[in-house]
């Protein structure tokens, strides 16, 4: 794809840069000074819940995510008693791929944000204007997060859609974009820098992970963003929302996954309706996991430490918790998984054969090193460590009634 349609005529040059005043100069500075303090402690920091071939251009059909919808606290309540968690998936399981989309490079023109989190990322736009988020570095969270949205997807979860992008060339990108937006928006130097930034330059990220969001719109409050999992009980059967079957089946997957990382912000409620009249309620209200990278671990692609996490808190009773991951488990409390739950998660994760549970990981690129700190663990230690943990959950006498 040629790019020259994605840079403007307006371009500053390098003797435009020198021109500017001393002011802006010091606050460049400040800038790279601190991008390498702020990479250094996102590498050991862990996140709070408090907190194809060639050129591709990489279009999509017009999503609804960008279509954010603010409702009161009485409208949110009554949508999430109405939500389902779980379709069914469009290919059936035991023909699911794996794979994912691969693009060899992306060429995009990099966009001023705000981001939160601690993982490295950046925006950018695409020749057709596509506003796209890249999610870069050697760390972790790009293969957690690619395995465990396939997953979910296949399993006919909802979920975002990860690709993986061997070389992203970005126009205008800073060395450190997620470093130097960070220290911007901290030292309130956007229009500053915004005025400085050179689309001649282009940086290149390899291995990094192209994110789409779910095709939905995002409700939220003034408040509150996404839905806590304590917030599960407020689904009801009887008033459209999703059976308790589903619902277990989803904390089921939570925990299988380890995805204590599960503050309110990281799952999202969204309406899949076409048309969502302002002042009207949402006829297809539905509930998803958003950001599933802090997953296989608890500290991320960890296969030891996946191995070794529990399934259940109390097998006979059939109690779930994630009290041993960190913060706790965040906003999943403990709960009784129902025997219907229990065998429908069983049901959904006994389909999937063993060349696609290897497609999965090798797919995600777990065989890969990430960096110094963490060394990767062959494919097929993976493959086994999975088929143990659902075999904790479907072996063994049928959960109690609560």
């Amino acid at each position: 794809m040629a790019f020259h349609a994605l840079r403007p005529s307006l371009c500053n040059s390098a003797g435009v840069l020198r021109s500017r005043p001393r002011v802006l100069t010091a606050v460049v500075v400040i800038i790279v000074l601190t991008a390498g303090v702020w990479v250094a402690w996102d590498r050991l920091h862990v996140a709070t819940p408090q907190e194809a071939k060639g050129e591709t251009k990489a279009h999509k059909p017009k999503s609804l995510d960008n279509d954010d919808r603010k409702v009161t606290d009485e409208q949110r309540a009554e949508m999430l008693g109405r939500a389902p968690v779980w379709r069914t998936p469009a290919v059936p399981i035991a023909q699911a791929s794996f794979v994912g989309e691969g693009l060899e490079t992306l060429s995009c023109k990099f966009k001023l944000s705000d981001l939160g989190g601690t993982t490295p990322k950046f925006d950018c736009t695409l020749e057709d204007g596509q506003k796209i988020r890249i999610k870069y570095g050697k760390g972790p969270e790009i293969p957690a997060e690619a395995a465990a949205t396939r997953l979910l997807k296949a399993l006919g979860f909802g979920a975002d859609d990860i690709t993986l992008v061997e070389k992203v060339h970005c126009y205008g990108c800073p060395e450190e974009p997620f470093s130097t937006m960070k220290v911007v928006e901290v030292t309130g130097a956007g229009p500053l820098y915004k005025n400085v930034i050179d689309y001649n330059d282009v940086e290149e990220f390899t291995w990094a992970a192209l994110e789409r969001k779910f095709s939905g719109r995002p409700v939220e409050t003034d408040q509150v963003e996404g839905w806590s999992f304590f917030e599960l009980d407020l689904v009801d059967a009887a008033k459209g929302g999703a059976p308790r079957a589903h619902v277990d089946a989803l904390r089921l997957m939570a925990v299988f996954l380890s995805h204590w990382d599960n503050k309110s912000e990281n799952q999202r409620l969204v309406c899949l309706s076409a048309d969502w009249p302002k002042d009207t309620r949402c006829s297809d209200p539905f509930l998803l996991l958003q950001d599933v990278g802090a997953t296989f671990g608890p500290l991320k692609v960890d296969l030891d430490a996946w191995g070794h996490a529990p399934i259940w808190e109390d097998r006979p009773s059939c109690t779930v918790s994630m009290i041993d991951l960190p913060y706790d488990g965040a906003t999943f409390g403990k709960a009784h998984v129902t025997e219907a739950g229990r065998q429908f998660i069983g049901r959904l994760l006994t389909q999937l054969s063993d060349p696609q549970i290897t497609e999965l990981f090798a797919g995600a690129r777990f065989n890969h090193e990430r960096g110094i700190f963490s060394a990767a663990r062959p494919v097929s230690d993976w493959v086994r460590t999975f088929k143990s943990k659902v075999s904790t959950i479907t072996e063994g006498p049928a959960c109690p009634e609560a």
